[in-house]
């Protein structure tokens, strides 16, 4: 199978930055108490628990030979009481750290989230989608027991291991030295296995997000894969890429399953020893002083011992697997925000659309620019129209406008204000952007028109519509302007999602006004119709529009024909008709295939 760009795996850290356990202990912070609370509950019930064997044993030697019927019932009494406190404390802890664990993820979540969406253009130009989705659903999740159980259950079993070595040294030193020997053939096993059970599941995260990009973009591209018949292909790329993942997952599994089995028979051999150290010293006549009852008691406290190894063995697992993910998740949240306000910035008064570049010059990758110091002024009001060939930079020169991308060289000035010196925020709101992928979100039309204007009230939302020529289409839909529309508006025409994208950017009423290709799926009959709405959607605001399209740009007050990062010729429409440049070649070669077309038909 050849490789694609979702069978790229990103780079793994040799070693884990603590650090970020730090970090992670940061977001539990506000819930210390709680969690202080809930220990203290739980090492009390183990603490009480303790006792338990110690009872055993006094029945055994004491109460049965004697024959204390009494003290026995005494016995099974606080017993019972020890049991019942040790499970209300098990269903306390359970409730509030699966509340703290779900608190601590959700905020973490939200930190991703609310990130990304401060990242630029350029961070999501270089990744598929699906790569970033499983960070902010999949891995985070995967966080959860961590959260929940594994950090309190550390605590408490680190304690217990002390509790419990504390009442086998009281019963007996030699039978504890011999139960301790195990503790080093296991630490062995973690040391030969650390390294490749941690590089391993970070092997696993890749894949799993390989294959999350995969599907995301295989659901979003379904058209055209069976408009062009490549579901087989797709299938075997799936299976492959799903193959991957199961074999990286398998494989760090198998390195968790070596841990658990490794404790229980060095428990096992442990336990044998010492029953077996145990009887034949109780056979020496009680000159050692182990009766039934002590190896009764020592044998209960020996599987004690060893569940909590077998725990904080399962939690070490947990950890390895957390760690790659954290890896990532950490990552995603430090990813440098290039487009952000500077620290003394100012919000924007409100904007009369006075625009000027001087001398801009940007670039998507270094040493290759896609502007190079351009240089123009526009009126408030006017209406200018950007064309050229394709990737000529129409589109970059209104990203930057917007601050999508900061510029490598030169200023841009709105109202004669340096827009690097101004909230993001503060700008943007006063600007309306109509993309060529007109992107429609799942709810209802009213919804997605309300979507540039929050506060508008539904008549001026059909007021909006209206004025784009969309009214008449939405109210032939089964609810008129409460008809639900899925994500991307796949009930939708393209013409249709543009008229509503119209509608929206109207009914933001924006200061200044970018249509980037904004009547690209509109037919012929259906853009006559809106070029009067068009001209209301234009009236008193700076607009630039970028079209392929030459006769929606005809009236513009400007023309500028950009090509090879440098704009070329500007003027009107007449104008530069007149010079029989760039522009009138392509306007007469526009022309030709229209007649051509005409004269086909």
């Amino acid at each position: 199978m050849a490789r694609n760009k979702y069978d790229v795996d990103e780079i793994l850290e040799d070693r884990f930055d603590f650090n970020q356990l730090k970090r992670l202990g940061g977001y539990m912070a506000p819930y210390k108490k709680q969690m202080g609370i809930v220990i203290f509950v739980m090492l009390s019930a183990s603490a009480l628990t303790m006792l338990i064997p110690q009872f055993f044993m006094k029945v055994l030697d004491e109460c049965i030979p004697a024959g204390d019927m009494a003290a026995i019932g005494r016995y099974c009494i606080l017993t019972f009481i020890i049991a019942l406190y040790a499970s209300l404390s098990l269903r306390y802890k359970i409730r509030v750290t699966n509340e703290v664990g779900q608190n601590i993820i959700h905020k973490l979540r939200s930190d991703i989230f609310e990130h990304l969406q401060e990242l630029p253009f350029s961070y999501y130009d270089d990744r598929p989608h699906g790569k970033i989705q499983v960070r902010v659903v999949n891995y985070v999740n995967s966080l959860s027991d961590l959260l929940s159980n594994g950090i309190i259950n550390t605590i408490t079993d680190l304690c217990n291991l002390i509790f419990i070595l504390v009442f086998m040294l009281l019963i007996n030193v030699r039978l504890t030295i011999i139960c301790l020997c195990g503790l080093p053939v296991l630490i062995a096993v973690v040391v030969l296995i650390k390294k490749r059970q941690r590089r391993a599941w970070q092997i696993q995260s890749n894949k799993q997000s390989n294959l999350n990009a995969y599907i995301a973009e295989s659901i979003n591209g379904i058209r055209v894969t069976q408009s062009f018949t490549r579901e087989k292909k797709n299938s075997d790329i799936f299976n492959y890429l799903s193959g991957s993942y199961r074999q990286a997952w398998m494989r760090a599994v198998k390195f968790n399953f070596l841990m658990g089995p490794s404790v229980d028979i060095i428990s096992a051999v442990t336990t044998s020893f010492v029953y077996v150290i145990g009887i034949y010293y109780m056979l020496d006549g009680g000159k050692s002083g182990i009766t039934v009852g002590v190896l009764t008691a020592f044998t209960a406290y020996i599987s004690r011992f060893w569940n909590p190894i077998n725990t904080l063995a399962s939690f070490y697992n947990s950890l390895l697997t957390a760690i790659s993910y954290l890896e990532r998740i950490f990552e995603t949240i430090d990813e440098e925000v290039l487009v952000k306000d500077a620290p003394d910035a100012v919000p924007m008064p409100e904007i009369d659309g006075k625009i000027a570049f001087r001398d801009v010059t940007f670039s998507y990758e270094e040493g290759h620019p896609i502007l190079n110091r351009i240089s123009f002024s526009a009126a408030p009001g006017a209406s200018f129209a950007i064309v050229g060939p394709t990737g000529a930079g129409k589109t970059t020169i209104v990203n930057l406008l917007s601050r999508f991308y900061n510029v490598d060289s030169g200023h841009i000035y709105i109202d004669d204000i340096d827009i690097a010196g101004v909230t993001i925020r503060s700008l943007r709101e006063q600007m309306g952007v109509m993309m060529q992928d007109s992107f429609i979100f799942s709810g209802t039309i009213m919804d997605n028109i309300r979507y540039g204007n929050m506060e508008a009230t539904d008549e001026e939302v059909v007021r909006a519509a209206k004025t784009v020529c969309a009214h008449d289409f939405i109210m032939k839909m089964e609810n008129g302007y409460e008809t639900e529309v899925n994500e991307r508006g796949s009930r939708l025409s393209a013409g249709q999602r543009q008229l509503i994208s119209f509608a929206r950017a109207l009914l933001a009423d924006p200061k200044i006004l970018i249509l980037d290709e904004a009547t690209s799926s509109i037919d012929t009959e259906t853009e006559l119709i809106l070029q009067k709405g068009l001209q209301e959607l234009l009236k008193g605001r700076t607009s630039f529009i970028i079209a392929h399209r030459l006769s929606t740009i005809k009236n513009a007050d400007c023309i500028m024909y950009v090509d090879k990062g440098a704009i070329l010729e500007r003027g009107t429409h007449e104008e530069l008709l007149a010079r029989k440049g760039e522009y009138y070649r392509l306007y007469m070669s526009q022309f030709d295939f229209l007649k051509t077309a005409k004269v086909c038909v």
